[in-house]
């Protein structure tokens, strides 16, 4: 079995080994993984984070050993960047950005010298509030994970994230965690809603705000009402998303 880090500040992770297939899901700076199939430009990775499985470029990887790899998973909890944009200064005194949401635990290792902001362990439950108005405006984009492109279910795994909380990938994932709720009136900011299409496949989640709103992925981040139908958007007046149910994962 091989092991690797992120070295980059983003590397896509690819359905299939192709730099034009679609892009499922990102690493960022410091999350590492176990090498699953090695080819000559490409390898297939599950992420240790969130057991996500998927293709990135041999020349966006760094391999590491087994017993870095174990070094790492034991340093839990995991420093989180909690700036947009922090930096880090490599070895040979280059600046490499880095996003909210990067591991830097393991920038010792990679011979790196953080300069930020981190957080470390669970933070209150109000805190998922406050990190996820960081990210408003931020665009959609599918797989993404950054305040400069973000997906709805990479959104609230983010969020999550950064305040020493885990949820998978995906929202059909993070719909089978946590305790559901029967009204949405007993909701609290910081739960998560979900939606599902007219097949009843669970397709979008969000996170409550109080007084009956959402902070979303919708074209990008934005904040709208939350009723027992759904998500209305009142710029266009209608409803958006369909409502399924309510988790409270802590």
């Amino acid at each position: 079995m091989q092991y690797g880090i992120c070295p980059l500040s983003i590397v896509p992770i690819r359905a299939t080994p192709d730099d034009c297939a679609e892009m499922s899901s990102q690493l960022l700076y410091g999350e590492h993984f176990k090498v699953l199939e090695s080819r000559k430009k490409w390898s297939r990775i599950r992420t240790a984070y969130d057991k996500f499985e998927g293709w990135i470029p041999n020349n966006q990887l760094q391999f590491i050993t087994e017993d870095i790899y174990n070094e790492i998973k034991s340093q839990e909890p995991h420093g989180i960047c909690s700036d947009i944009i922090s930096h880090i200064c490599t070895s040979d005194g280059m600046l490499l950005p880095i996003l909210m949401g990067s591991m830097i635990d393991s920038s010792s290792l990679l011979d790196h010298a953080f300069e930020g902001n981190a957080c470390t362990g669970k933070n209150p439950k109000d805190s998922l509030v406050d990190t996820a108005i960081m990210y408003l405006k931020a665009p959609y984009i599918a797989g993404g994970k950054t305040p400069f492109g973000i997906d709805c279910s990479g959104f609230t795994q983010m969020v999550y994230k950064i305040n020493g909380y885990s949820l998978e990938r995906t929202a059909e994932g993070q719909s089978k965690q946590g305790e559901a709720l029967s009204f949405i009136e007993e909701s609290e900011p910081g739960d998560l809603a979900f939606f599902d299409d007219n097949e009843g496949i669970i397709d979008h989640v969000g996170i409550i705000l109080k007084d009956n709103y959402i902070i979303h992925v919708n074209g990008h981040v934005r904040i709208d009402r939350i009723d027992h139908t759904g998500i209305f958007n009142s710029e266009e007046k209608l409803y958006t998303h369909q409502l399924r149910v309510i988790k409270k994962v802590i």
